[in-house]
């Protein structure tokens, strides 16, 4: 189809172009957490032109800077409208094309926008292929950071659809992973299909990101993507692409309740995370150690007295180390306590755990006490002897 430039500048002009919503559930509780915001091209004479053939032209044209800024300030008077009548607001998705990398003052647009319409920052994710990020690292590392530091969130859309560059996951400051539909054909009888949706997802939970699964069309797809801990859903199985008027009847409807029970859908490794975000919470310090290899490594450091053990190392050392910072009458108490010969004999002796509560120096230079425990574990794949250590502030 023949589209010419000055078709746009006037669709844009006479606000041809409208905003669809297509929402995006939780995968266990099948409840509404966000939307992606989709350009449709309706002339007045009803005539709908599809993305496929407009969104290429304006990308060639650089014309699709304006048709994004268009859409942005769409959904912020959206956003406002809902939140003055008082209605359901979710994080809404934006796309923006790469051309905007080299948009000198993109920031200071997408805040003014937003600021006019009094919409929190957070509402807003723009999202950017794939393909964009592998392309430019460094102008798309810095563009992120800058997006980010001013509350925005970051997607990466389309991922798995081209030739994705894992690195970029650890150097980007992002927070979603759109997983492409492409990698969502049929119903996963392919055992190499199964194995790499899951590596891609249990990748990117490890790095704290959400996923959301495009494309999603069956209740088998769901079902797998319930046991693999993605995040959200996004597909004809719960909603297509909606205009305005039905997803704020949408938003004003009560959320669906999951057809199951939670307990039964979530796979072990939720609860797992689960259990350890209670852990933690008691624990701010969690340290794992292998005593007859003298080594060991951070499991968690938050909110801890000080910060100034290292993430892993030899144990003798972490002793030795953590004997500076306690106070001089705890300081040989301490050692002895822990020290690895001593813990092996105890072990040998019966023992299934040590504690000891000692005054530590804080990172503020204060004195408070702390509860140390040591649960001896035996590793069932050799003979060494583990410790998990549990340290929690008692001040």
């Amino acid at each position: 189809m023949e589209i010419r430039l000055s078709e746009v500048s006037t669709a844009l002009e006479s606000r041809e172009f409208k905003v669809y919503f297509q929402p995006q559930y939780d995968a266990i509780s099948s409840q509404m957490k966000g939307a992606e915001a989709l350009a449709r091209w309706v002339k007045n004479d009803g005539t709908v032109i599809l993305p496929k053939d407009f969104i290429p032209f304006m990308e060639e044209t650089g014309s699709i800077i304006d048709l994004d800024w268009y859409i942005l300030d769409e959904v912020c008077r959206f956003v406002k409208e809902q939140k003055e009548s008082g209605l359901k607001i979710v994080p809404i998705s934006v796309n923006f094309s790469r051309i905007h990398l080299q948009e000198e003052d993109f920031i200071g647009r997408m805040n003014a926008i937003t600021d006019f319409y009094e919409v929190a920052h957070d509402t807003i994710v723009v999202e950017i292929t794939e393909t964009t990020f592998v392309e430019d690292t460094e102008s798309v590392k810095a563009f992120c950071e800058r997006v980010r530091d001013n509350g925005y969130k970051i997607a990466i859309d389309d991922f798995g659809s081209g030739f994705s560059s894992l690195s970029f996951l650890k150097e980007m400051s992002i927070d979603i992973l759109k997983i492409d539909r492409s990698l969502l054909k049929g119903n996963f009888e392919d055992d190499k299909e199964r194995i790499v949706l899951e590596t891609i997802i249990m990748l990117a939970n490890r790095l704290k990101l959400c996923t959301v699964a495009e494309g999603v069309e069956t209740k088998e797809q769901l079902g797998f993507l319930r046991t693999c801990d993605c995040t959200e859903i996004q597909g004809f199985l719960f909603a297509k692409p909606m205009p305005v008027p039905d997803f704020v009847s949408l938003c004003a409807e009560e959320t669906p309740a999951p057809e199951e029970d939670i307990l039964v859908l979530q796979n072990r490794n939720s609860a797992v995370e689960l259990l350890l975000e209670a852990v933690f919470d008691k624990f701010p310090l969690v340290i794992f150690a292998n005593l007859t290899r003298n080594s060991y490594y951070m499991m968690a450091y938050e909110n801890f007295t000080t910060t100034k053990c290292t993430a892993a190392g030899k144990f003798d050392e972490l002793i030795k180390g953590g004997a500076l910072t306690m106070h001089p009458d705890d300081k040989m108490l301490f050692e002895e306590t822990f020290r690895r010969e001593n813990q092996i004999q105890a072990y040998e002796e019966g023992q299934k755990r040590i504690s000891l509560v000692t005054r530590q120096l804080g990172d503020d230079g204060v004195y408070r006490r702390v509860e140390t425990t040591n649960y001896f574990v035996k590793n069932p794949a050799s003979e060494d002897l583990l410790i998990i250590t549990l340290c929690a502030n008692l001040d």
